[in-house]
């Protein structure tokens, strides 16, 4: 069976080095993101950021926790990510930025595997359904604070 993968695009009236910038600020993540309750760094090498996550699925009452390696390719502004251990069965994905019309494109993919035992089909469709609203939220909040800064 094939992880679940979900996509979300933008465009960001905003240069590429502010929406870059603002992206690779994780730590700032809780002060606009509304679903991230706290985010701590626990380990920074160079391009390699490891990250102690903790958010919260409101439509659930839940909170997700979970530790990220992100690693930043600066020359390519990529970042690939994926979790090191926590509450998904597994997950990683990536986020592309480019400049695009005078603005920037920023594009997500995220594949993730997360089971509920005993639940079927039914469960993984809303799982997926909440996912995909938190990559679009994600997304939109940093476009918002980089269009905000202009």
């Amino acid at each position: 069976m094939t992880m679940p993968t979900v996509t979300s695009s933008v465009w960001i009236n905003a240069p590429l080095d502010r929406v870059y910038a603002i992206a690779k600020d994780n730590r700032s993540f809780p002060e606009f993101m509304k679903d991230l309750e706290s985010l701590t760094v626990v380990e920074e090498d160079g391009s390699r950021v490891v990250s102690d996550y903790v958010g919260t699925i409101s439509a659930f009452g839940m909170k997700v926790r979970w530790k990220q390696e992100d690693v930043w390719d600066d020359a390519q502004h990529l970042c690939t990510f994926r979790q090191i251990e926590g509450d998904y069965d597994q997950m990683d994905g990536t986020w592309k930025f480019a400049e695009l019309n005078g603005g920037t494109q920023f594009d997500s993919v995220l594949d993730y595997e997360y089971r509920v035992p005993g639940l079927g089909n039914l469960v993984n469709k809303v799982v997926f359904g909440l996912v995909k609203q938190n990559v679009d939220a994600i997304l939109e909040a940093i476009k918002n604070r980089a269009e905000a800064a202009s």
